[in-house]
């Protein structure tokens, strides 16, 4: 059964420790992630940045980026803080011959989560998602909106000020990051799904014009031959749930149906996810864990994309 959410605003800044930044440099950085990630970054320029996946030959996701050009030399890939050191490790593997230096530049920046009139501080809040703008030294990108308020991300340099405006914590941010259905590959999900389970398609997350990337046929056949068969729900839980947490639907017990994404403690109570699933167990009752904490799917804050 789908409900609807209570609306429980909020306004500020919260700091994303949890996030953590990949530099790509030298002449062929950009030419060399082209041929890496599920998006386009050869025609990215500098208003936009992109949502990305790494993947393995098999199309299952392996990190999931932000990703914005810094001059015709430079990238910077945001990602999940616990899959950083992994993940420069496997792209290194494939620089070979190009002229591409990788390396952890998470000390070199901070990075803050923006929410309602703080947004305005950075950048538009009516600027669509993935739109980019600059500060001296400052990159904002605009997100998907959550909890019907306007969100960024703000990169800034280490020695920079904080945002203006009321501090979150990060329970709250990552509550608004379930409730936006837009979700961020970790290592309790590693090589568990292929971009479109995430809804990755419908989010600007993949490029089906582009030329082959690891993993490109398996993400391709899964789009243009109708073979997906699970996506990315948002869900509330009365009880806390977790990333990795098999889920389960009384329509077939012994078997799991999906997985926890994510989640986060909800403002009214219990805990939030976004749960990746077979889209045939999506009206059938819900746990996650066998037997375990009841699921109730809510309204996804977006439109699937039916056709490309």
């Amino acid at each position: 059964m789908i409900i609807d959410g209570m609306k429980h605003l909020l306004s500020g800044f919260a700091p994303l420790n949890h996030l953590g930044v990949i530099r790509v440099e030298g002449e062929d950085a950009v030419k060399f992630l082209q041929g890496q990630l599920t998006n386009d970054f050869a025609l990215l320029g500098d208003a936009h940045a992109r949502l990305a996946a790494f993947c393995s030959p098999k199309g299952r996701m392996q990190a999931s980026f932000i990703g914005f050009r810094r001059g015709p030399a430079e990238v910077l890939l945001v990602c999940s803080l616990d899959l950083l050191a992994t993940t420069l490790k496997r792209l290194s593997m494939f620089v070979m011959r190009a002229k591409a230096k990788l390396t952890d530049a998470s000390a070199d920046f901070k990075l803050y989560g923006l929410v309602g009139d703080a947004v305005a501080q950075a950048i538009d809040p009516a600027a669509a998602p993935w739109t980019r703008a600059d500060q001296p030294g400052a990159t904002a990108v605009a997100l998907y909106p959550a909890n019907g308020q306007p969100r960024a991300l703000l990169l800034t340099p280490a020695d920079a000020p904080a945002p203006t405006g009321p501090a979150l914590d990060t329970d709250q941010w990552l509550w608004l990051e379930v409730q936006s259905g837009v979700a961020t590959v970790s290592q309790p999900i590693f090589e568990a799904l292929v971009p479109q389970m995430l809804n990755y398609e419908s989010v600007g997350g993949v490029n089906f014009k582009k030329g082959c990337y690891p993993g490109q046929e398996i993400v391709a056949r899964s789009q243009f031959r109708g073979t997906l068969k699970r996506r990315a729900y948002v869900a509330h839980a009365d009880a806390a749930v977790q990333a990795g947490q098999e889920v389960f639907a009384d329509t077939d017990p012994e078997q799991p149906c999906g997985v926890v994404v994510q989640s986060a403690p909800a403002p009214g109570g219990g805990f939030d996810a976004i749960v990746s699933m077979q889209i045939a167990a999506a009206g059938a009752r819900l746990t996650a864990g066998a037997g375990g904490t009841a699921l109730t799917l809510q309204p996804l804050p977006y439109a699937l994309l039916e056709d490309i």
